[in-house]
């Protein structure tokens, strides 16, 4: 039985996420842009918000649609993980192994500007698999031990990343060139502490708050990607590789407290069973078209066998100045 909205049309079910169905013959972009009130209302009510029916199959449709939702399609600032780029601000879907999770996150959570609306389309699902999980991020901070929701809120967490040659991102798929001094001049105007090695590499730091207030309503949420870009995250047989490689300090990255001691790996496993247990699926379909208000809702996704292509926007900067941070953060 749908439940009750504000916004007509939408069927809500326990469980999924908010559904729109799209019942037309013509242009997807012309369907979105008459409308994108009703698909922003739905955002703004539900966090988030899933299309079914626009038969998206094409890069240059699915181009248009987000253009009809957003406002502006931003680049994507400084990837931990490389993407293919279909078009100024399209991009596939991050690579990442097929056959692990990718944990909750807040995209670009570790910038100090960051979408505030994400947008993704499949062109192509998975044989089994591949959902993407959505968690309400005020409700991840209400599930959260207080002690350890207050420490991060007054410390603030800290992300290390190692820009190596053989691993991660590199120097210029993360910052656009692999020029030091243009490398170094962005790091200085975005508050990213670094460190040029001896050879060659360059370590960062920046320190970032963990809860903010969202900038629509003020309500305060959970935002980081504490448990996601953790070294818990990997598999051990890789953590212990890339120890022994390159150190516990020579990490592609990893997550601290604000004040540099570690995250344990019991305090991850918190932080995911609080998303657990206010997290919905999408079991994606050929063609669906899914809206993300980035700063209210995480999102993840499941390992997946088959092919799986998304097209992913990130749109509508935020400025985290503008969401009353509560860990000082200055660039």
């Amino acid at each position: 039985m749908p439940l009750s909205s504000s916004t007509p049309h939408l069927r809500l079910s326990p469980g999924q996420p908010p559904l729109l169905t799209a019942e037309f013959d013509g242009d997807p972009a012309d369907w979105a842009a008459r409308r994108r009130d009703t698909l922003r209302a739905a955002v703004a009510e539900h966090g988030h918000v899933l299309v079914r029916g626009l038969g998206l199959s094409a890069p240059g449709a699915v181009a248009a649609v987000f253009r009809a939702c957003a406002d502006t399609l931003m680049s994507d600032p400084e990837p931990f993980a490389p993407r293919r780029t279909y078009g100024e601000g399209l991009y596939s879907a991050t690579k990442w192994p097929p056959n692990q999770q990718m944990c909750m996150h807040h995209e670009v959570s570790y910038a100090l500007d960051f979408p505030g609306l994400m947008l993704f389309a499949c062109l192509e699902a998975p044989t089994s698999g591949g959902a993407t999980g959505l968690a309400d991020a005020g409700a991840v901070l209400d599930t959260l031990p207080a002690d350890l929701a207050k420490r991060f809120e007054q410390e603030g967490w800290l992300l290390t990343r190692t820009y190596h040659d053989e691993i991660g991102a590199s120097l210029a798929e993360a910052f656009g060139t692999d020029d030091r001094d243009a490398v170094s001049a962005y790091c200085r105007a975005h508050g990213i502490d670094f460190v040029w090695q001896s050879d060659g590499s360059l370590r960062t730091r920046q320190h970032r708050s963990a809860v903010l207030r969202h900038p629509a309503d003020g309500r305060r949420v959970w935002f980081n990607q504490i448990a996601f870009l953790s070294e818990w995250t990997m598999e051990p047989e890789v953590r212990e590789y890339l120890v022994e490689e390159y150190g516990p300090d020579g990490l592609p990255f990893n997550t601290l407290y604000g004040n540099g001691d570690p995250v344990g790996e019991d305090v991850v496993r918190v932080l995911n069973e609080a998303y657990a247990a206010h997290t919905v699926r999408v079991g994606w379909q050929a063609g669906d078209l899914l809206l993300v208000d980035n700063i209210r809702t995480a999102h993840s996704r499941e390992p997946f066998e088959g092919p799986r292509e998304m097209l992913a926007a990130l749109a509508d900067p935020v400025r985290l100045a503008d969401c009353a941070p509560t860990a000082g953060v200055s660039a």
